[in-house]
């Protein structure tokens, strides 16, 4: 008993001794964002892989031995957090997704997931939501695990894994019925496919669960609702059990309707959204990601030019969409479906959805505050003491040019500065 109680000790001495020694560092910036509000000449106190103490010269006690880093000219803010990223895709103008699902090994999509952490990462964005391997399986969660260990560097990963589609419903497609093909993602149909895909991809290690509530398999290819609103409220209730929430692919307004009645917890996409779905997902509490970018990447492949031609369809509905998303007071989050476009680029969406007609501040309560609440990020996301040090430094003020979120010159994640001084 002696010997474990000296042991104990040792223990207890040796953590003592740790936290004496963690590294403090004093942030003065010309202005800080702290997810909700801006403040100007503020000052930010790091401890070890904490937030310690926010303010300013009038209020804040400096210990001496804080190494002080001064940013001069720029905006320190929470790490962003992407709210839709494919790290395992890259943009469909280098290679289809058909091609990326049935021609790259699964080796040459993890290598260049890799690359697209890192390049998030470095873009600022400290978290994110991937939504979907596209036919990678469970290795978004291999992806993490490596973060997580150090082994390399990318952001926090919240993990979809292989997504659940209906049967029939998804791609690849236009192939000889008899082949077997890697599959974009998981079919399921019915009580209990539903229940064991959900179950399993949680056992696998997904963070939320992905639906497609409606895909491009209607007569010529039109999108039509896939699941009914049973399976759906299936899937809310399994995933549910074990705390995750649900979050659903949604292009027509019937699979819109359903998967808010069944209770999910963010639509993605939304292009057909009308008022009246937006109210119902304000009184159902479902926040709203709209995925901005990744409609005018995709017309931009078919050979729109951005402010030479005229918006084509697809685009002029997306600004009415976002106009009445507004207009509702929906919890809009920021997210652009990155993949389809280059990873590294996720501050493209902050940029449309101002130019789409939100304040630019708002736009960085969604990529910050906002994203953390609606994910369940309890200590991100925000600029406060106790929270975790997911910082970024960027030049000029973003909430008067929301293009300064595209000037990084800082990024610190969990306390250690992964980009700049």
């Amino acid at each position: 008993m002696k010997r474990l109680f000296t042991f104990l000790l040792l223990i207890a001495s040796s953590i003592q001794l740790q936290a004496q020694t963690e590294t403090l560092t004093l942030f003065k910036a010309d202005r800080v964002f702290d997810g909700t509000d801006m403040h100007p000449n503020g000052w930010v106190l790091v401890k070890g892989n904490k937030i310690e103490a926010v303010g300013d010269s009038a209020t804040m006690q400096v210990p001496a031995s804080a190494k002080i880093v001064v940013l001069k000219g720029m905006t320190l803010m929470p790490g962003m957090i992407e709210g839709h990223s494919h790290l395992f895709l890259h943009p469909y103008n280098e290679t289809s997704w058909n091609d990326q699902v049935l021609t790259e090994s699964r080796a040459e999509r993890t290598v260049r997931a890799v690359t697209h952490a890192y390049a998030t990462l470095m873009a600022g964005f400290t978290t994110m939501r991937d939504l979907g391997t596209e036919g990678a399986g469970y290795d978004d969660v291999g992806l993490k695990t490596a973060i997580n260990k150090g082994i390399i560097p990318g952001p926090r990963m919240i993990c979809a894994t292989r997504a659940i589609v209906a049967t029939g419903s998804y791609g690849p497609k236009g192939l000889v019925n008899e082949a077997e093909v890697p599959h974009g993602a998981q079919e399921a149909d019915g009580n209990d496919d539903l229940i064991k895909a959900v179950r399993t991809q949680m056992g696998n290690g997904a963070d939320v669960v992905k639906v497609y509530a409606d895909y491009r398999w209607g007569i010529n290819d039109k999108p039509e609702p896939t699941f009914t609103i049973d399976e759906l409220k299936l899937v809310v209730e399994v995933a549910a059990s074990a705390g995750r929430m649900v979050v659903a692919h949604c292009g027509t307004e019937e699979g819109m309707r359903r998967a808010i009645m069944a209770g999910v917890k963010t639509i993605e996409h939304g292009d057909s959204a009308t008022p009246e779905l937006f109210a119902l997902m304000k009184e159902k509490g479902a926040a709203y990601c709209p995925t901005i970018s990744a409609g005018e990447a995709l017309s931009s492949y078919q050979g729109w030019h951005k402010g030479v031609d005229p918006d084509p369809a697809r685009v002029a509905k997306k600004h009415k969409t976002f106009q009445d998303a507004l207009k509702s007071g929906v919890t809009i989050l920021m997210g652009g479906d990155v993949g389809v476009f280059p990873h590294g680029d996720n501050a493209r969406e902050m940029v449309l959805m101002v130019e789409y007609g939100m304040p630019a501040l708002d736009v960085l309560r969604s990529a910050t505050s906002v994203n953390a609440d609606v994910f369940g990020l309890k200590d991100l996301g925000n600029i406060k003491p106790g929270y975790l040090a997911d910082l970024v430094a960027v030049d000029g003020n973003p909430a008067e040019d929301i293009k300064a979120v595209k000037q990084v010159k800082m990024v610190m994640k969990d306390g250690v500065v992964v980009k700049g001084n």
